[in-house]
């Protein structure tokens, strides 16, 4: 629920702007209008992930139809399905969660990159990139792609070893959480998310939610620090992403400040100047962070904490804001 405010001095009140949730359904929005919003824009779900989007409309032997395929930075092939509102999921014949099964059992014939190139990523490339100025034949350039993420997580000898499915709508009914529900504990990689329209008065707005699988109550634990011969011991906890603090807060704290130089790591010719908390300036041209991350990758999705290097500290922003936060936990 979103409630309406104004801060005042000293004050808050209430604020009588018309806040609604809205459906797909109700703003006249088809699925694969949604589905190609998540297609150009991955890393509204995947905030801190490194993805490759490798597939659209991926046709298996039965002829069905997944609507994205990805490759993440393990190198699972990870399998998304979306469905506009719990309505549409209701009204199929198939489950929704047993057709993405049935997809994913198909994406785990893959056995190597090759394979993935030739049945799904080249068409990709074909279809999405075939405008761009290289050289390269989409066979060609989807190769070189998918072998550049791949090996900047070295991630080769573990390709498709394992298929994640990620089911996406603006709400589910319930029968689709409890089956995920059941899948999951039985150890089946599968996640709900629900992408649902807010609308402020004229304007709108997507909010996010990881519907399952749940938080651990662990996941919300601080670390007791450990000592070792006298010696602190660095401890890099798997911390939430709405645990993490972001760039407005790297800001705050003066880690990182305006026209800072950053770049991406492993990356030449990738430095770009900071703007504020939310851009980059990168040759001529102002870039969301995660836009000038993807253009200088070529992915999807980038975790860009974990990629971008304070030049004059030569660490990423993911290593400063940890140092940051124990140091806080120390001084508490």
């Amino acid at each position: 629920m979103l409630i309406g405010i104004n801060i005042e001095k000293d004050s808050i009140k209430m604020n009588e702007k018309d806040i609604s949730q809205r459906t797909f359904k109700e703003l006249e929005l088809k699925e694969k209008d949604i589905e190609e919003f998540l297609r150009i824009n991955i890393g509204t779900v995947f905030v801190d992930e490194d993805l490759l989007v490798v597939g659209h409309q991926v046709t298996d032997s039965q002829n069905g139809r997944s609507d994205l395929v990805a490759v993440d930075s393990h190198g699972n092939l990870v399998l998304i399905e979306i469905k506009r509102d719990k309505d549409d999921s209701l009204s199929r014949k198939e489950p929704l969660e047993l057709q993405a099964i049935r997809y994913a059992a198909s994406l785990a014939m893959i056995k190597t990159p090759d394979e993935l190139v030739d049945k799904i990523y080249q068409h990709y490339i074909q279809k999405f990139e075939k405008n761009s100025d290289s050289e390269l034949t989409s066979n060609e350039k989807a190769k070189r792609n998918l072998d550049s993420f791949l090996k900047s997580f070295n991630a080769k000898s573990t390709f498709n070893q394992k298929q994640r499915i990620v089911l996406i709508a603006s709400s589910f009914d319930e029968y689709t959480l409890s089956a995920v529900s059941w899948l999951i504990s039985n150890n089946v990689d599968i996640s709900c998310y629900s992408l649902e329209p807010i609308q402020i008065e004229n304007d709108y707005f997507l909010e996010v939610t990881k519907k399952l699988p749940p938080l651990k109550l662990e996941d919300y634990y601080t670390n007791v620090k450990s000592k070792s011969n006298n010696k602190k011991e660095k401890i890099k906890s798997e911390v939430t992403r709405t645990t993490l603090p972001t760039m407005s807060k790297l800001f705050e704290w003066g880690i990182i400040k305006e026209n800072d130089e950053i770049r991406i790591k492993d990356s030449e010719n990738s430095t770009a100047t900071v703007v504020d908390s939310k851009k980059v300036s990168f040759k001529g041209a102002k870039l969301k962070y995660n836009e000038w991350g993807q253009k200088i990758k070529g992915w999807s999705s980038i975790n860009i904490y974990a990629w971008s290097i304070l030049v004059k500290e030569n660490k990423t922003l993911d290593d400063l804001r940890r140092e940051k936060m124990e140091s806080v936990e120390e001084s508490s």
